[in-house]
This record gives structure tokens, C-alpha cells and sequence, in this order.
């Protein structure tokens, strides 16, 4: 009997065993995962963010420099043409600048074009000055100054000048280049009046000076106008010479524009 009863009792001694060893591998297999995770938060760094710089209007090189310094990395990916900007500044960055990234991100560049957009310059000779202006905003280029001589037709385009050199008809010339004008001016139609252009935004003063035979001297910004977006939005609040409804002046004379973003600023007109 006594024998049976051992011979019983160790039978269930390897099912204990085979219990024990499941619990085991269990445990280890835990302790791997938990490992891992481990390791894996280590390497990629979970948890730890860094802010992305603002690259807007730095050279490649001081982007890349910049993101150095910070931990990550930039590419160019990208073109655009922005006519007042700097060439080859970064023009746009993605992701945008102030958002959390983990370190060793790769921030996308879109940087201004190098090589400005061509634009076909055309052949305004014998357009009167209106028509002239009219095709050079159609192009996307720029009226300059108009320069008169005499002729027998009053603002009768005689040439067309780019950096004081003739602009040949039909040749590549970059957009948003200023085109410099020589009209005609007969004797006995040879003066203007100074238009009112106060309380008009900068284009539209601008338009309304040429219009009347004009000349821009200069444009002068308060500091109120911190940008190119800015200056297309400032109003003249001043100007000289002052606008007149009965002296007339020479076609030609230039106006300087006194401009501000601060509406109150305009003095009220008087009936």
C-alpha cells in the first residue's frame, strides 16, 4: 500500500513541473517585451518633442544650419517665383514653424525660384501711353517713368527702355521688370493736373498718378507698414505737390505719396 501511495504521488510531480515552466516562459517573455519597449522608446525618443524653427526667408545654408542646431533636417522639395522676395529664400516649410517634432525630423522647403519667371516683352511703340501701360500690367511687368520729348504727338510711345537700354520687341525679360516709357509732347498739349489720389491705396495711387502724365518720385511708408503685403494695403495720406483743380503742371513732374495702414491718419476731404 505504501508503495502504491509514492508511486501515486509522484505522478504529479511533472505536471507541476511543466506549470512552473509555463509560468517561467511567461515571465521571460514579459521581461523581453517590457525590453523592448524600452529600447524602443530609447531610440526613437518618445515622448521627447522639440519646437521647429521658422526657416521663412533664410538662404538654404542658414536653413540648414539653423536645423542643425535645433536637431533635425531640412530638404528643398520644392519652387515657387515670388517677385519681391529674395531668390532661393525659403518661401514655405513644412511642417510649419512652432510645431512639435521628434528629433531627426526632415522639415520640407519650398524656397523661392532662383531664376524668375520669363515674360515676352512686347513692342508698345506707337501705343499711346494708356494703351501702353494697359499692355505692360497684362504681361505682368511694370510701368517705370515716363520720359517726354518732343514730338508731334502728346503720349505717343517712342520707346521703351529696361535699365536704360532699349527693350527689344520679342525678347525674354523677367516678370515684374520695370519699363521705363518715351512719349511724345507737343507744345500746345503739354500740361497735366495733379490728381487726388488721397485715401487711395498704393496701386491704385499709383495708376491714377501715370494716368495723368506723371512721375512718381518717391513712396514714402510710416511705420505702420512692416511688409510688402503691407504696402499694397497702405492708403496716401499725404502728397506733393498737393492735388489742384485749376493749376495745371508739365507732363512729366513727379509726385512723392506719403502712405500709412493707419485710416485715420487721412485727413477728411472738404467739399
Amino acid at each position: 500500500m505504501a508503495e502504491s501511495k509514492k508511486k501515486e504521488a509522484g505522478k504529479g510531480i511533472p505536471g507541476k513541473w511543466i506549470w512552473k515552466n509555463l509560468l517561467i516562459a511567461v515571465l521571460i517573455v514579459a521581461l523581453l517585451v517590457a525590453g523592448a519597449m524600452v529600447l524602443l522608446n530609447v531610440f526613437t525618443q518618445h515622448g521627447e518633442e522639440i519646437s521647429v524653427p521658422d526657416f521663412s526667408n533664410m538662404s538654404v545654408p542658414e536653413a540648414e544650419y539653423a536645423a542643425s542646431q535645433a536637431g533635425m533636417r531640412v530638404e528643398v522639395t520644392d519652387s515657387v517665383f515670388v517677385g519681391r522676395m529674395r531668390k532661393g529664400a525659403v518661401y514655405r516649410q513644412n511642417p510649419p514653424a512652432g510645431s512639435m517634432v521628434k528629433n531627426g525630423r526632415r522639415i520640407m522647403l519650398t524656397i523661392n525660384a532662383v531664376n524668375a519667371k520669363k515674360v515676352t516683352m512686347p513692342n508698345l511703340v506707337g501705343y499711346s501711353m494708356r494703351q501702353a501701360k494697359a499692355e505692360l500690367l497684362s504681361r505682368g511687368l511694370v510701368l517705370g517713368k515716363l520720359i517726354y520729348v518732343q514730338d508731334i504727338a502728346t503720349n505717343n510711345v517712342l520707346k521703351q527702355l529696361h535699365g536704360n537700354r532699349e527693350a527689344e520687341p520679342g525678347t525674354l525679360i523677367e516678370s515684374e521688370s520695370v519699363i521705363d516709357l518715351v512719349v511724345g509732347l507737343n507744345s500746345s498739349d503739354n500740361v497735366t493736373f495733379v490728381p487726388d489720389v488721397m485715401g487711395l491705396k498704393n496701386l491704385s495711387a499709383k495708376d491714377a498718378v501715370h494716368g495723368n502724365s506723371l512721375n512718381i518720385k518717391d513712396m514714402k511708408f510710416d511705420k505702420t507698414v512692416l511688409d510688402y503685403d503691407d504696402s499694397l494695403n497702405a492708403v496716401v495720406y499725404r502728397q506733393v505737390p498737393s492735388p489742384s483743380d485749376s493749376l495745371p503742371v508739365p507732363m512729366g513732374d513727379e509726385v512723392t505719396l506719403y502712405l500709412t495702414i493707419d485710416h485715420a491718419k487721412v485727413p477728411a476731404k472738404t467739399k
